[in-house]
């Protein structure tokens, strides 16, 4: 990621952002036609009078809900000029109504977009998103943050480029993925908690023997299944390929056989029964639940999934990140949806404010004090003990030692419906690896050749 000063206050490019510094409702009587930025910019909103600020975000779950409704509420007291209109919507609810709200003259003000080329990349090509270089600046942001969580939320200006250029959005938590277990469970089995991913795979067949559920799992979704590939692939691919397939850049290759032995580990798992029945059938959501429950060992899945297990296993859950065979740390993670400003906003400086307020150093404190992982300080936030204990560390030997890995379904605007349904063909028995492997190829370079 480059850092730069923000351009001339003519748009750059097809860019054209709106910006209003007098006192209206965002989303009245808007035009359609974006507006020209303009680089008067103010980090005290105290005096721009009475506002509504129309927020979109898919902090729907318990600890996700809390920390937002925090932080809202203190916004507000803190700016009583400023009035926060909540629209909070699930991930995939959230994904498929922004397409068509961002291209309405009532868009929202601020909204969660997903980082990959098929959301945040295509708001910014279609030039729905303000960048926000001279926030950055003006807030510290570049400073607060580290170059490697930010490339997440970085664009070239026709967002062609993914990983260098202007600065769209801030994201509230870090996220890692890795592997939640039962503690009872797993010294049922008179089994250790395993170290690296041949080690796992003991605790999967002892589990099986056992008769017990080794891997939750709910794929209906599709996505989900990402989330066991991407670490899954960590352990037989090189850090350095991954990323360069999951930010949807030249240079790598699906068909190797290092992906298609990550691929037949997996097809593995399947045809050894470590997932519970009925997978591809199976609710996101009924999977956890069920580890919850008491059925099931393990459940591979990201950290924000931490709070709520929690809440109903207690001191029972754990959760680690298996070593690669060389004993370093690969694994999928990255940030949560970051916070935008649209195009369509019409006071930006008080967008900009709202996503400085709940991103700041006293917000990331909110965030670790109700069960969530703040993308910054995060060794210094942790708890003493218990799960979020297990994730902090992760997220923090991933960082630091390890590599953390982007999210498969960045790399291309169809990469997500290309992935999500290959690895159901794949856990299905209706594809093999090496075909899966190509099918994920011809995607990235169908878009390789297009994108040049």
């Amino acid at each position: 990621m480059r850092r730069h000063t923000r351009r001339s206050s003519v748009a750059v490019g097809a860019v054209a952002i709106a910006v209003a510094l007098t006192a209206c409702a965002p989303g009245t009587g808007q035009s359609s036609e974006p507006k020209p930025q303009s680089t008067e910019i103010s980090t005290d909103i105290s005096g721009v009078g009475d506002i509504t600020l129309t927020v979109w975000d898919q902090e729907v779950r318990g600890a996700q809900n809390e920390q937002i409704e925090q932080l809202n509420a203190a916004f507000e007291k803190k700016y009583p000029n400023v009035t926060i209109d909540r629209v909070s919507q699930a991930f995939d609810d959230l994904n498929t109504t922004l397409r068509l709200a961002l291209t309405d003259k009532d868009a929202p003000d601020v909204v969660q977009a997903n980082n990959g080329r098929s959301t945040m990349g295509a708001f910014v090509a279609a030039d729905q998103l303000r960048p926000l270089d001279d926030y950055a600046d003006a807030y510290g942001w570049f400073d607060r943050y580290a170059e490697s969580i930010l490339q997440y939320s970085t664009y070239s200006d026709d967002a062609t480029v993914f990983g260098e250029g202007d600065l769209y959005g801030l994201p509230q938590v870090g996220e890692v993925v890795g592997v939640f277990y039962s503690k009872s469970k797993l010294a049922g089995l008179g089994v250790d908690v395993p170290r690296d991913w041949a080690a796992f795979e003991e605790a999967l067949a002892a589990a099986k023997a056992a008769g017990e559920v080794p891997i939750q799992l709910g794929n209906i979704e599709q996505w989900p299944a990402g989330h066991v590939f991407g670490p899954l692939q960590g352990g037989y691919v090189d850090a350095d390929e991954i990323t360069k397939l999951g930010l949807g850049n030249p240079g790598a290759s699906w068909t190797t056989p290092e992906n298609e032995k990550a691929a037949a580990a997996m097809h593995g798992w399947v045809t050894n029964g470590y997932f519970n029945e009925g997978v591809n059938g199976t609710d996101y959501d009924a999977a956890w639940q069920a580890l919850a429950a008491g059925n099931g060992v393990f459940l591979l899945g990201g950290s924000w999934l931490a709070a709520d297990l929690a809440d109903a296993m207690g001191d029972d859950l754990g959760f680690f990140v298996p070593e690669t065979a060389d004993g370093s740390l690969a694994t999928t993670g990255g940030t949560g949806l970051p916070f935008t400003i649209t195009s369509a906003a019409e006071n930006t400086d008080v967008a900009a404010a709202y996503i400085d307020f709940v991103t700041n150093d006293a917000a990331m404190e909110i965030l670790a004090e109700t069960g969530n992982l703040p993308v910054n300080r995060t060794a210094e936030l942790a708890p003493a003990s218990g799960v979020l204990a297990d994730v902090y560390q992760a997220f923090e030997d991933v960082t630091q030692e390890g590599s953390l890995l982007p999210y498969l379904d960045y790399a291309t605007p169809t990469f997500g419906d290309t992935l999500g349904q290959s690895l159901q063909d794949l856990i299905d028995g209706r594809t093999t690896p090496k075909q899966f492997t190509e099918a994920l190829e011809a995607d990235y370079t169908e878009f390789l050749t297009s994108n040049g």
